[in-house]
């Protein structure tokens, strides 16, 4: 692919869903096991919820929405069934979804009821027509669709999915993914650093977004900086994963040989993605497979994959959605920059002097402070078009729980 000068955030995002696509199989699996897979196909409700009629509240069904003094008739308790219709005058004791008895239009809760001694209940007076009740179908009818192929099971889809009977969901098989280090410059934490050498922290935190994105991760290491063992590593990874993911290597520098070795093997293209932290980052395909490119500064490696790489495995795992919706927030700080890239600063949020939350980014924004990623809660999200942040401005702020799911 030709070499793209300069690329928005944006366009580069379009670009990972125009050029990316899912090619992950189908399984079934039980419900236990479904949380966190993607599901494969559209699910049609196969029942209506709530099946029948029931009540919303412990107290009296009521025909005719009556008041006064009435008669009990029945009782009826969850999974119960009445022994007869309500007829106006008449009540019958309910107990929470209890399924409601023919002729009972309104449920009295048992607080604002008496009851009497001869076996009467006095009801208040002005009783709506249909007053906690839960009609069937009015959750999910059924034949509606009830959850959309390229979601990411949550316990509320699993938990509907169980609510209409169901054992098993269709979900794709987790995307495989491949991830190695370059440089050698670093070291696996653990082992005492030679002069110039550094642990490698970018594997293990690709690593673990990767995973919590839904992959199974195969960890391949550090390797050295030589295009013959880059490129092998590249060779042998690529039958057995569905994207290859490598940190560092991809600028300009002599030492940087992944470019040239993904080259050898498929198609890469270099992107200079107008972005802060972050600008060098390699997209293109190894014998077929996906390949990722990140930056080798720890921070910029995060931020590029949270924003450009996350967009790119959901494509690829058959799940809806680029970019989670950003939240407007007061801003805590002020700022004057240069235009020209969109600038993702690493922030928290914190109480104003009004009680409202606002964002205070971390002091130091350098693309090596891995430790203002520890401390933000997010990332504020500005324009390329911004030149000026006032305190008090509303900010867009996205939040890492929503970025790592």
């Amino acid at each position: 692919m030709p070499t793209v000068p300069s690329l928005s955030v944006d366009d580069a995002l379009a670009a990972v869903r125009d050029s990316f696509g899912c090619s992950l199989a189908t399984e079934r699996v039980a419900l236990p096991a479904a949380w966190g897979r993607v599901l494969a196909e559209d699910i049609l409700a196969p029942l209506s919820l709530p099946p029948h009629d029931n009540a919303a509240v412990d107290g009296y069904g009521v025909c005719g929405a009556t008041g006064g003094a009435l008669r009990l008739v029945d009782r009826v308790a969850a999974g119960g069934v009445a022994q007869r219709p309500v007829h106006p005058g008449e009540a019958v004791r309910l107990f929470t979804g209890a399924p409601l008895p023919l002729g009972v239009d309104a449920v009295v809760m048992q607080e604002d009821c008496r009851t009497e001694g001869d076996g009467q209940v006095m009801v208040p007076a002005g009783v709506a027509p249909g007053a906690n009740c839960r009609r069937a179908g009015e959750d999910v009818r059924r034949g509606a669709l009830a959850l959309r192929a390229g979601v990411r099971l949550r316990p509320q889809e699993t938990g509907l999915a169980a609510a209409m009977g169901l054992t098993a969901l269709p979900v794709r098989v987790p995307l495989r993914a491949a991830l190695f280090s370059t440089g050698d410059e670093l070291h696996e934490p653990g082992v005492s650093l030679p002069p110039g050498g550094i642990h490698d922290a970018n594997r293990y935190a690709v690593a673990a977004a990767l995973t919590a994105l839904g992959a199974h991760v195969t960890d391949l290491g550090i390797l050295p900086d030589r295009v013959e063992a880059v490129s092998a590593a590249l060779r042998d990874a690529a039958p057995a994963h569905d994207l290859i993911v490598t940190s560092g290597g991809v600028s300009v520098g002599e030492e940087d040989h992944v470019k040239a070795a993904v080259t050898a093997l498929g198609t890469l293209h270099l992107w200079r993605v107008k972005i802060k932290p972050g600008k060098p980052l390699a997209i293109g395909a190894v014998a077929g497979v996906p390949f990722l490119g990140l930056p080798g500064n720890p921070v910029a490696a995060l931020v590029t994959f949270l924003v450009i790489g996350r967009a790119m495995m959901l494509r690829l795992s058959g799940r809806e959605g680029t970019m989670p919706l950003a939240y407007p927030v007061p801003a805590g700080f002020e700022s004057t920059r240069s235009p020209g890239k969109r600038e993702f600063l690493r922030a928290w949020i914190e109480e104003g002097d009004n009680g409202r939350g606002r964002a205070v980014p971390f002091p130091t924004q350098g693309s090596a402070v891995l430790s203002s990623m520890v401390r933000a809660g997010g990332l504020i999200d500005l324009a390329e078009t911004v030149r000026q942040v006032r305190m008090g401005e509303t900010v867009p702020f996205r939040p890492f729980a929503e970025l790592l799911w």
